[in-house]
């Protein structure tokens, strides 16, 4: 992967090197998480849905694979118990001292933009009492589009930054100590990638995310 699109990358001396730690990144491409595995210079464990598990097609076998080597683990969708069974299987591999990666958008981003993170990254942290160092990925939604099955060719960088570890230590799990946990990463994240913020949760896929208000002269 760094060889067919080498990436540039910063940051990597915010990555320890043992003890677990989340990855929070935004969410553009498929490709992320490639990217991501080929970079860190550790093991990531990463959460995906269980639909990539399900093949079909060159490109969906490819990412069925791909992800299986890289120990992602299994997402079923509908939140609720299919969220609870994702967390359980988490804070195990991290208390092991390995690392877990999670896009707390939840999913892709529609339009580039960084959405609304979701409280489910600091409630892990908080419950395998490890650090979260924000990821900001820049420009590979041009490697891999939504919709486009495999990584394609294209001109332009591919950009990965690692922002500092964000301490969990003595962090309640109160839903408004998350939330302000999960807003603290998001900024740190934007931070990272420039990207337009929206105070809002992202739009499931196949509806149409709302523009940006246009200012009154």
């Amino acid at each position: 992967m760094t060889l067919g699109w080498r990436p540039h990358v910063e940051g990597l001396e915010n990555i320890p090197a043992s003890g677990g730690a989340i990855f929070a990144g935004n969410h553009l491409s498929v490709a992320d998480e490639l990217f991501l595995g080929a970079v860190v210079p550790r093991h990531i464990a990463f959460w995906a849905k269980a639909e990539y598990f399900r093949g079909g097609g060159v490109g969906g076998n490819v990412t069925k694979f791909v992800l299986e080597g890289l120990g992602a683990i299994k997402v079923e969708r509908g939140g609720g118990r299919a969220a609870l069974a994702a967390f359980d299987g988490a804070i195990p591999v991290l208390k092991a001292g390995d690392m877990v990666a999670v896009y707390p958008e939840g999913t892709r981003s529609p339009d580039g933009r960084l959405y609304r993170g979701r409280t489910g990254v600091a409630r892990l942290a908080v419950a395998a009492g490890v650090p979260i160092i924000p990821v900001g990925m820049i420009g590979t939604e041009k490697v891999q589009p939504i919709g486009q099955r495999i990584p394609r060719p294209v001109k332009g960088k591919v950009t990965i930054k690692f922002g500092a570890p964000i301490p969990t230590d003595g962090r309640s799990d109160d839903r408004t100590a998350l939330r302000t946990l999960t807003d603290e990463v998001m900024a740190e994240i934007q931070k990272l990638t420039g990207q337009e913020y929206v105070p809002r949760y992202a739009p499931p896929r196949g509806t149409t995310p709302e523009k940006p208000e246009t200012p009154e002269a």
